[in-house]
């Protein structure tokens, strides 16, 4: 018998692992992927972006960093899943994600997002990034799937 409790852990792992391939899908550059855990109409706060940047002003600052050749190479891109809520089509998840260019020190960047569970797949609707300026302490884990 599948129990309420089955199911949220089953859903955290889902929600764990589209995470985890949207990051393998930017090493691959394979921004098809990437943006296949996005939903249209999700909006993003970064540490670098000068306001709430919706899916089509992304996409121009995709454009503008392409064209100029800014698209940073990476060597390391990690997600450490902290937390993740589910909460019926809804969901909460908090990771470290940690990024390093080729003989660069890695970077630490804490993010948040929220997933909605549309036509059967959860995409993020709101993704939120802050870099720290040094490294992260013990966190303590909870309702993580990681």
């Amino acid at each position: 018998m599948t129990t309420a409790v089955d199911r949220v852990d089953a859903e955290a792992r889902r929600i764990a692992a589209g995470v985890h391939d949207m990051y393998d899908a930017f090493l691959a550059r394979d921004q098809e992927r990437f943006d296949s855990h996005l939903s249209r109409s999700a909006t993003m706060w970064e540490s670098h972006f000068d306001h709430l940047y919706t899916m089509r002003e992304l996409d121009e600052f995709r454009d503008r960093r392409e064209d100029a050749g800014e698209r940073p190479v990476l060597e390391t891109m990690r997600a450490e899943i902290l937390a993740i809520d589910v909460w019926g089509d809804t969901a909460l998840v908090r990771y470290l994600l940690i990024t390093a260019e080729a003989g660069q020190e890695a970077e630490t960047t804490r993010v948040t997002e929220v997933l909605r569970l549309e036509g059967g797949r959860w995409l993020i609707v709101h993704h939120h990034a802050q870099l720290r300026d040094r490294p992260e302490g013990p966190t303590p884990v909870r309702g993580s799937a990681g």
